[in-house]
């Protein structure tokens, strides 16, 4: 019995495999076998819910991950695929795939191996045979026999565990499903094709984002174009235009976004997504004939997508999804064991339920556009990148579907189409303007200088256009240069770049030339100061000002570092020389290259066509060195953004604001954050999918501030183009009117503002009085000393009588007044005088003159105000006048012989009274 029952041991566990099959296959035949047509032809399949309720499904409902797109990732496949989709129902647990084909192959049999990857990493994968899974067209595989395969697959939980809830809602799902096919006579792989897997949402909407961004572009245009014919006296027009939003900064914040994907790293699916969006501004615009005809002219050649860092469709890519462990795939053991069974196990499976399985295979194989299954995608083309993969500037057009090898032709193309429509709006409005003036429609006189000068206008219009495209034509010839594609088409290329290269930087050069021909140079030696200060008001930031060019202001601030500088100091030698904002000449024939910066920076465009032609540089020529790429353009950047601050070249406050903080900020930040996605860093495909949304939260801000410029731009140019108009509406955008003319007329002169003196501040005393104590002086022991305030209450009477000059006792009084501090002949005086002290005086002055005079007596002195004079009686004033004692009183008595009598009179009597204590 034990050999028996070892026996029946062995068959069962021989058998187990086939029976798990055959389960697994009854389910799949039964999940969703019930299919019902509504009486509007629509298909319906059931499902059963995990309460035991049976629900009816559209067939043609969106899947919740579904594939798109697909290519060769073999790159000599034996199979043409030509259709591959799979997609996963989330309400009733299953995953459908679908393969078409054919192959070349005489007979083979097969092995197949699907597996689902999400942001890098395996969520679910099948190996099996087509011959037990019901795929009659690979069972084996013949190249007699069209490929098509269908399957409906149920999964549980524990196989989409792997798949977290968010994947099926986030924009730009990173996902990847992978078809590898094997031989088994050989045991190798011979056919390989990947999709990319995507749950419908995202950021890419380029129909109704692009075109909101190009209406907001055709405004600012028009905006710009109208301030710039408007008006007949050029440098007035001239200081409209440079106030009203520049389109080449607008372009600047569209190319930035854009080109920021020609930096060869591996970005996350939401940057190329959200990028499309501004793919129009970089002239990647897709068009079925245009792509037809360039592929004519490239030929076969499309170069090879690995240079710039990305993985081509029709290359071998073996470690496309982590790769494979062909032992994995063929089990010894297993495939013995189910070669040696499945002829028994199939014919079962046929018997039982053949019908059933024709009734599936039928329904799947109409799943179509015609039934509203739209789903599926369809093979890439020649040169694109295998779908999932984004990587490199090929990444990033493979959203606009255009291969890296048509970049430059498809720029230049759109290029030349964008200045023939520029060239002829200038013109045509022109002849619509005469139109409607030969109609009446409108005043002879208006926009006369525009109607004369037109053809000078549309060149300007065409120069300014080839300078807006300068960094993209640079950019896009390298890029050709570096991919190595077309001989033809690195021809033409080559052309272009010299034609934009040398024709622009000689026309900077001789613009700057005809300005400073009459003058030269002068190196002196300077020293840079490092001063802190406040942008947009309150953020703390760095200003960097030469010695040379420092305010009166700016010298009030400490610098808290300085180092050596140089400056270029320009001597004019014209002594008729018109400044550059109102020299009419240089405006009319170089307007087109400075007219928007400050009279004192009017030199910038040379300055900035140096730094895209640097940037364009980084991004073209060194494409496929991603680090090189980054780091280089991250001290460029820095270096323009530090210099820009420095130099504010733009007129327009809101042109500096947008050009100089902003869009230099975002350059810098998204360059930075730029450098995680390297493959050398291994960072972890979530990580920089959150990395990505942070720069589409920085370019996106910044876009929505460009959108907010230019709609702001459009009112000030509204303003300007109806300057002249004494009644404005609205009425209540009066005084902003006002204001902003004000605003005009403060900063076309450029030169610094008057700043008025600053007050100083009030000095505190240093020091503080807390006692007083006097000391003893000279004249309190000098007997002979005289106090000034008792010499006044004496004196002041004498002059009051009339006496004469030149007297015995006028001399004698003044010896004695000499021994007081005053100078001599001086008199002592009270400081002030009131009315009642001046009646005071004549009543004294009536009484002593009838009596105190004749009678010898004392007058009193001593005020009755309580004033100054009595600070006679205090004892600190005592001096020998105002002891007591015989002495205190002094009499002066002058004789003078009488003209008629010849006896002496008594001329004048002093007398200085006692002071009382």
């Amino acid at each position: 019995m034990a050999p028996a029952q070892s026996l029946s041991r062995r068959a069962i566990g021989y058998r187990l495999p086939f029976i798990l099959i055959t389960l697994l296959s009854l389910l799949t035949l039964t999940c969703g076998a019930d299919v019902g047509i509504a009486a509007d032809g629509t298909k319906y399949v059931d499902t059963t819910t995990n309460d035991g309720q049976t629900i009816w499904l559209r067939d043609s409902r969106k899947p919740a991950l579904y594939t798109q797109n697909f290519g060769d990732c073999l790159g000599s496949s034996l199979i043409n695929v030509t259709r591959f989709d799979a997609a996963y129902y989330n309400d009733n647990m299953t995953v459908l795939f679908h393969l078409e084909g054919n192959t070349n192959v005489a007979n083979e049999s097969l092995m197949m191996y699907i597996g689902v990857f999400a942001y890098g990493q395996a969520r679910f994968d099948l190996t099996f045979n087509p011959c037990n899974a019901q795929i009659y067209s690979l069972c084996p595989m013949n190249r007699s026999v069209p490929i098509e395969a269908n399957g409906i697959i149920p999964v549980s939980q524990s196989d989409v565990a792997g798949i977290p809830p968010i994947a099926l809602n986030i924009p730009d799902f990173e996902g990847q499903a992978i078809l590898r096919i094997f031989a088994n006579s050989t045991e190798s792989e011979i056919g390989c094709y990947s999709a990319v897997v995507t749950n419908g949402a995202t950021f890419s909407h380029p129909y109704a984002v692009g075109t909101v961004l190009g209406i907001f572009t055709i405004i600012a245009i028009a905006a710009s174009f109208a301030t710039a014919v408007y008006g007949n006296h050029i440098p007035t027009t001239r200081t409209h235009y440079a106030h009203s939003l520049s389109v080449l900064v607008v372009f600047s914040v569209f190319h930035h976004i854009f080109y920021t994907g020609a930096l060869s790293v591996n970005w996350p699916s939401v940057l190329p997504a959200f990028w499309s969006n501004f793919a129009w501004a970089g002239g990647m615009i897709y068009s079925e004939s245009m792509q037809n005809s360039i592929n004519q002219l490239i030929g076969s050649n499309k170069g090879n997508t690995s240079i710039v860092g990305a993985a081509g469709s029709g290359s071998s890519a073996e470690d496309l999804g982590g790769g494979y462990d062909i032992s994995q795939i063929y089990r010894r053991s297993f495939y013995t064991l189910f070669r040696r069974g499945a002829p028994s196990l199939s014919d079962q499976l046929s018997n039982l339920h053949s019908a059933e399985v024709e009734k599936h295979l039928a329904k799947r194989t109409l799943a179509n556009t015609t039934d509203g299954y739209n789903w599926y995608g369809v093979p890439v083309k020649p040169g694109l990148p295998l779908p999932g993969n984004f990587s490199g500037f090929a990444g990033t057009l493979a959203e606009e579907n255009i291969p890296a090898s048509d970049a430059f032709m498809t720029g230049f193309l759109w290029f030349l189409i964008l200045v023939v429509i520029v060239a002829a709006s200038v013109a045509a409005f022109k002849w619509i303007l005469e139109a409607l003036v030969k109609f009446k429609k409108i005043e002879e006189n208006r926009l006369s200088r525009f109607r004369e000068h037109w053809v000078g206008f549309t060149e300007a219009a065409v120069l300014r256009t080839t300078v807006i495209g300068f960094f993209m034509i640079i950019y896009l010839t390298l890029f050709q240069f570096t991919y190595k594609g077309s001989g033809g088409v690195t021809a033409i290329a080559t052309l272009v770049f010299l034609l934009f290269f040398l024709g622009l930087f000689i026309a900077a050069g001789y613009a700057c030339f005809y300005r400073l021909r009459y003058g030269h140079y002068e190196l002196k030696q300077d020293r840079m100061h490092f001063e802190s200060t406040k942008a947009l008001g309150s953020v703390p930031w760095i200003r960097l000002v030469c010695e040379s060019r420092r305010s009166e202001k700016s010298e009030s601030k400490a610098s808290f570092v300085s180092m050596p500088w140089w400056s270029v100091h320009y001597i004019s030698e014209d002594t008729q020389r018109i400044e550059v904002h109102e020299d009419e000449d240089y405006i009319v024939k170089f307007g087109w290259l400075y007219a928007r910066f400050r009279r004192t920076r009017w030199w910038f465009f040379a300055l900035w066509l140096i730094y895209e032609f640097v940037r364009a540089s980084f991004y073209g020529g060194a494409a496929g060195h991603p680090m090189t790429q980054v780091f280089g353009l991250m001290v460029v950047e820095f270096i323009a953004l530090i210099t820009i601050v420095m130099l504010r070249p733009f007129e327009g406050a809101r042109l500096n604001a947008l050009m100089v903080y902003v869009l230099g900020f975002s350059k810098v930040a998204t360059l930075a954050l730029s450098a995680a996605f390297d493959i050398r860093f291994n960072l972890a495909r979530i990580n920089t999918t959150v990395i990505g949304v942070v720069i589409i939260v920085i370019q996106g801000i910044l876009a929505i501030l460009t959108l907010l410029a230019i709609v702001f731009g459009a009112i000030s140019s509204y303003m300007s183009v109806t300057r002249d108009r004494e009644a404005f509406r609205p009425c209540k955008w009066e005084p902003y009117r006002q204001r902003y003319f004000a605003h005009l007329a403060k900063t076309a002169p450029d030169v610094p503002p008057i700043q008025p003196p600053t007050p100083e501040p009030l000095k505190e005393p240093y020091f503080r009085v807390a006692t007083v104590r006097r000391e003893p002086k000279i004249e309190d022991d000098d007997p002979d000393a005289i106090d000034p305030a008792s010499s006044r209450n004496s004196v002041a009477p004498v002059f009051a009588l009339g006496s004469r000059a030149g007297t015995r006792s006028n001399s004698m009084w003044s010896a004695t007044m000499s021994n007081s501090n005053l100078p001599f002949g001086a008199r002592p005086h009270r400081a002030s005088w009131s009315t009642r002290d001046i009646n005071s005086f004549h009543e004294a002055q009536h009484s002593n003159s009838s009596s105190h005079l004749m009678s010898g007596g004392r007058m009193s002195n001593k005020p009755s105000d309580g004033s100054l004079r009595d600070q006679t009686n205090s004892d600190r004033f005592r001096t020998p006048l105002h002891s007591p004692g015989p002495a205190a009183s002094l009499n002066v008595r002058k004789s003078r012989q009488d003209k008629g009598k010849g006896k002496e009179a008594p001329l004048d009597e002093r007398s200085s009274e006692e002071a009382k204590p």
